[in-house]
């Protein structure tokens, strides 16, 4: 946890204004920049020093045995983990042939922002080498949303007391050294110098390295150029071997001095196409790249993220560390996928290397809906890749002696990569969440072309695995047993409650998507008989609930299950399950992350108001939050059934899991899912936003007492809608579109552009706040002075 400020909260910035080496591995993830293309950390423009050295490209992975005790059937083989590709960062300066490295001499000042309205990391270093000679770094670095394959940096060097004579290496750099794991040795050994060189080249400003990947039989291809400006004495020579690729750039500079270093990368590669093919790619895209030129990239970015926040940005009046968070969150989530494309969002995006780079199904839970109110070509590009993924899947269901698609748990490539059933193979309900995001876009979108050619396959494949992992019993009841829902503190369950409802609405959807396209339904050999078998499972779905109780049961046996012993558990053995064996969380009742309180905000269709109460007071005592998943549907739920305040907590808690470093793991990478959900919280929690299918988009929408305004944009079938909600009431302004209708507190009104509708918000019953286990309670937000 970062107990200190690190950075300087504003609303459309965020600023380091000192280098504090302990923050220096965390501040590389929150600095990092992607397109959901091209990843680079916010690591130094000289490489050194570094927590982790990050470069990474969407979907390129090197794959590794995985281990096991006792080998078992279904067990998967071999998993896959990102590699730290090509670094085209790295610009290197010595001055008077002394190393700039920030560990030596004086720094007079440095700065970092990060600027969430042009895209760009800016740097500005004064420094005074050992031997007392002083110049200003200043570079400004992106990649880029509008040239796929790019990434550029504009460096800059000049004297601040005299002449001095400066070297600029600018460099391709490949196999860098990483950490190494502390997991698996064959892991490891995988993953040491994973590429293997094929081509290197230097010639004038031009750089190239290509390599591929042994066991993935991947190619990667790297190419830099340059645009050097400079005094007369400015000198260039360039080089290369098989793991770098240098441009050399000398000169003597004299006071009101520059020297200008442009610096374009391109990126591509493929694990099928050539390598004069490759090679060509990557120069084709530094060619667009400098014809584009560096006003021209900077001019584009900006554009595009005009146009991301007009349609995007969400307004918090009352608590400044928020508004900055949200709008930080918002550009971390569109940069893990605005330009995918085909690929999946890793749990990390492209900030890290936690959690191998495999994505899980907080992807389609948490980030893709965010992406579908505000960039919806992501949502559908991430879907896509799922289906192109669909014959891994339907493979790994037959493996498994099931029909339909069984998704993988963990992955990058499609196939399972996890080696522990319970908290993998078993959390079927991965393809619940994966139709979930597909029914979820079309409605929102209103792209029946998608839901015809995509989105009823991959209903249709996990329906049919539903049918054929549940059954019926003797009266008739359905029921999925031996699951393991979003709690992975109880694994290997029967009727989990979350997976059940989630199953229960793929298995509808499946039926209603069939319907509506009948020719495509024939192709794909649903009958009749098929999706009146889905609907028969999913009308007669179990929802587990204890009469004695009065509330809904986790899963079939929960309540009855011993209570967590949380008066004795020290808080330094939080997260449990570093502390205590799988076999007792999984037998007690305890909550890692919020489970059914989720299928409560999933599926609040299918629980009364009073029972949502019950059951949120049930489960708050028992919910850890092990996981960053779980506060942001606490706080929506919080927010639903009357506990402002907390809800308030709770949105703080999800808001800074980064900036604050709280689970003491940033420095692997950005929770992208808790930053995604940050944005829920505030528009589906405060702004009380909910959208069933064939229903009207409605708000419910509340404040807790430290905010006094909020406002929220979305993309919806094709509008722009725009809400605000202050503490007496709630306007809605239709931006841009046709007429629409929408529900305020379940009362409908057409909404047209010709002018906003205002509506009064009604009192909010406030309830006894619920406890949460002792020590886990969320920090409490402060309250706006009245």
């Amino acid at each position: 946890m970062i107990t200190d400020p690190a950075y300087e909260v504003a609303p459309w910035t965020l600023r380091e204004s000192e280098l504090n080496l302990q923050v220096l591995p965390q501040s590389e993830s929150v600095f990092a920049l992607s397109n959901g293309h091209i990843g680079w950390r916010g690591n130094l423009d000289e490489g050194e020093p570094n927590g982790l050295p990050g470069s990474y490209l969407n979907g390129l992975y090197e794959s590794h045995p995985l281990p096991y005790a006792e080998a078992g059937y279904g067990d998967p083989e071999s998993g896959q983990t990102v590699i730290n590709v090509t670094n085209g960062k790295i610009i290197r300066l010595l001055v008077d042939d002394e190393p700039f490295d920030l560990r030596y001499g004086t720094i007079r000042a440095h700065e970092r922002e990060l600027d969430l309205r042009d895209g760009v990391l800016r740097r500005v270093c004064e420094w005074v080498s050992p031997a007392g000679r002083a110049v200003r770094v200043t570079s400004t670095r992106m990649v880029s949303f509008t040239h796929r394959a790019v990434a550029a940096i504009a460096y800059e060097v000049e004297p601040l007391d005299g002449s001095v004579r400066v070297v600029v290496q600018s460099e391709l750099v490949a196999n860098e050294e990483v950490p190494r794991s502390k997991g698996d040795p064959r892991r490891a050994a995988a993953l040491e110098n994973p590429l293997m060189p094929e081509e290197n080249a230097a010639a004038g400003t031009r750089l190239r390295l290509v390599h591929s990947t042994a066991r993935s039989k991947l190619r990667l291809a790297a190419a830099a150029d340059h645009v050097v400006d400079g005094p007369d004495t400015t000198k260039l020579s360039s080089e290369s071997d098989d793991d770098v690729s240098r441009l050399t750039v000398t000169s003597v500079l004299e006071s009101g001095q520059r020297l200008r270093v442009e610096k374009y990368v391109a990126y591509g590669w493929s694990a099928t196409r050539s390598l004069p093919a490759l090679r060509d790619q990557a120069d084709a895209a530094l060619v667009g790249a400098r014809d584009t030129g560096w006003d021209g990239l900077l001019a584009q970015q900006r554009s595009y993220l005009d146009d991301f926040w007009d349609r995007a940005d969400v307004e918090v009046d009352g608590d400044t560390e928020i508004q900055q968070a949200v709008r930080f969150g918002l550009f971390h989530v569109l940069q893990a996928g605005a330009r995918a494309e085909e690929r999946a969002i890793p749990a990390k995006g492209l900030t890290g290397s936690g959690y191998d780079g495999h994505t899980f199904w907080d992807a389609e839970t948490c980030v893709l809906p965010v992406l579908t109110f505000t960039s919806p070509r992501a949502t559908a590009e991430v879907l896509r890749w799922r289906h192109n993924t669909l014959p891994a899947a339907q493979e790994r269901a037959r493996q498994l002696g099931l029909a339909g698609a069984a998704f993988p748990w963990r992955t990058i490539n499609g196939d399972e990569a996890s080696g522990y059933w319970p908290a993998g193979t078993a959390a079927f309900h991965i393809n619940a969440d994966i139709a979930d995001s597909v029914a979820r876009y079309v409605t929102t979108t209103g792209d029946r072309d998608f839901e015809e050619n995509i989105g009823l396959e991959l209903l249709t494949e996990t329906a049919r695995l539903w049918r054929s992992l549940g059954h019926h019993d003797h009266s008739g009841a359905f029921h999925i047993d031996g699951v393991t829902g979003p709690d992975e503190y109880s694994a290997i369950s029967d009727d989990n409650a979350y997976t059940n409802l989630m199953a229960q609405a793929n298995l509808v959807a499946a039926a209603d998507a069939a319907e509506r396209h009948p020719r495509r339904a024939h192709e794909l050999g649903i009958t009749d008989e098929e999706t009146a078998a889905w609907r028969d499972a999913a009308a007669a779905m179990t929802l587990p609930y204890n009469d004695e109780l009065g509330v809904h049961e986790q899963s079939k046996g929960f309540t009855r299950h011993q209570v967590w012993n949380f008066a004795e558990t020290d808080p330094a053995q939080y997260p449990l399950l570093l502390n205590y064996a799988y076999f007792d969380l999984y037998r007690k009742q305890v909550v890692k992350q919020a489970d059914l309180v989720l299928a409560m905000f999933l599926r609040g269709d299918a629980f009364e108001h009073a029972q949502k109460i019950r059951n949120f007071a049930y489960y708050e005592p028992l919910t850890v939050r092990d996981s960053s998943l779980s506060a942001y549907c606490q706080s929506i739920i919080a927010a639903e059934v009357g506990h402002l305040q907390l809800a308030y907590d709770y949105l703080g808690e999800s808001a800074l899991i980064d900036l604050g470093d709280l689970e003491n793991n940033s420095r692997d990478g950005l929770h992208i899912a808790a930053l995604a959900g940050t944005w829920t919280a505030l528009v589906s929690g405060l702004g009380g936003m909910r959208l069933f299918d064939g229903d009207p988009i409605r708000f419910a929408p509340r404040l807790p007492d430290a905010l006094s305004r909020i406002a929220f944009r979305l993309a919806f079938r094709g509008r722009r809608l725009r809400v605000e909600v202050t503490r007496t009431k709630a306007t809605y302004t239709l931006a841009a579109g046709e007429p629409i209708e929408v529900l305020h507190y379940e009362k409908p009104f057409m909404l047209t552009d010709e002018h906003p509708v205002s509506r009064d918000l009604p009192k909010i019953t406030h309830l006894p706040q619920p406890a949460q286990p002792p020590g886990r309670a969320p920090r409490r937000r402060n309250q706006r002075p009245s």
